[in-house]
């Protein structure tokens, strides 16, 4: 796989677009990222700290197939979808009460 067949595969999915982040080409969805291409020399790994306890994740994309590219970019896109889904469904809930539009600031 190469860079050019990541961008094709991201911007496949409905609602994708793509923008620069850091330098690096980035992909989000509900202007949430994603997915970004850079240059890495692991198959799968979790970037360290906590963007990786989040499930932020390295894919080298020489030995990866279609097929691995594809699913791994699908679950990331799907994943994001539902974290917008539920950040809507707060903030809905929060202003329907009368309450702070963000509720995690509101919390601390």
């Amino acid at each position: 796989m190469t860079p050019a067949d990541f961008r094709r595969i991201a911007l496949s999915l409905e609602g994708v677009e793509e923008y620069p982040h850091g330098g690096l080409p980035a992909f989000r969805v509900g202007g949430r990222k994603f997915a970004s291409l850079a240059s890495q020399a692991e198959i799968f790994l979790p970037i360290p700290g906590g963007w990786g306890k989040m499930g932020h994740t390295h894919i080298r994309l020489a030995p990866a197939n279609a097929d691995v590219l594809t699913g791994a970019l699908r679950t990331a896109w799907k994943l994001r979808m539902e974290m917008n889904a539920k950040t809507r469904a707060r903030k809905r809930s929060a202003a329907a009460r009368g309450g702070p539009a963000n509720t995690r600031r509101a919390k601390r």
